[in-house]
């Protein structure tokens, strides 16, 4: 004589797999919640990534242009060479606002006072402003700013030509 196997779940099995699959369900739905979070999020053509400055007629000679999407000045030298200077102070990370009366950037939180192609004039700030690379396509100037250019000093070789 055989016995017949029961297939039938008991109460405590039953609520031991729904605990389970609940408590999978959570934990997957907070990783990928965190995972979304820690993950970076660079909108193309804002900082980060490539940002279009605008034309090159735009940027006159002797000017400085705040491009807030960003985060940077083109700095027009008179020869016509091109600087995209990170409003970034190299102290302590202030914004730098350009000051057209004083002809220079002038840090408010530590005072640093810096130079059209960014040399630090005065201040605590360490070195000059940092630099973003800029190409010129079809007269358009783009920046990267997802590649800063840390330097010790203001080079000649520094500026773009268009």
């Amino acid at each position: 004589m055989q016995l017949q196997e029961d297939n039938t779940v008991s109460r405590r099995r039953f609520l031991l797999g729904a605990w389970g699959v609940a408590l999978l369900a959570l934990f997957g739905q907070a990783g990928s919640a965190l995972f979304g979070f820690m993950k970076p999020r660079v909108e193309e053509g804002g900082f980060g990534s490539e940002v279009v400055a605008g034309r090159v007629e735009e940027f006159q000679p002797g000017t400085i242009s705040h491009v807030r999407k960003g985060r940077f000045y083109i700095s027009t030298l008179e020869d016509g060479g091109m600087l995209a200077l990170w409003h970034r102070c190299t102290h302590l990370g202030c914004t730098v606002p350009w000051r057209e009366d004083e002809g220079r950037f002038h840090c408010p939180c530590h005072n640093s006072i810096f130079t059209t192609t960014g040399e630090v004039v005065s201040g605590p700030a360490p070195r000059p402003l940092d630099l973003f690379p800029i190409k010129i396509e079809d007269g358009v100037v783009i920046v990267d700013t997802s590649a800063p250019i840390i330097r010790a000093e203001f080079d000649p070789s520094q500026k773009t030509y268009a």
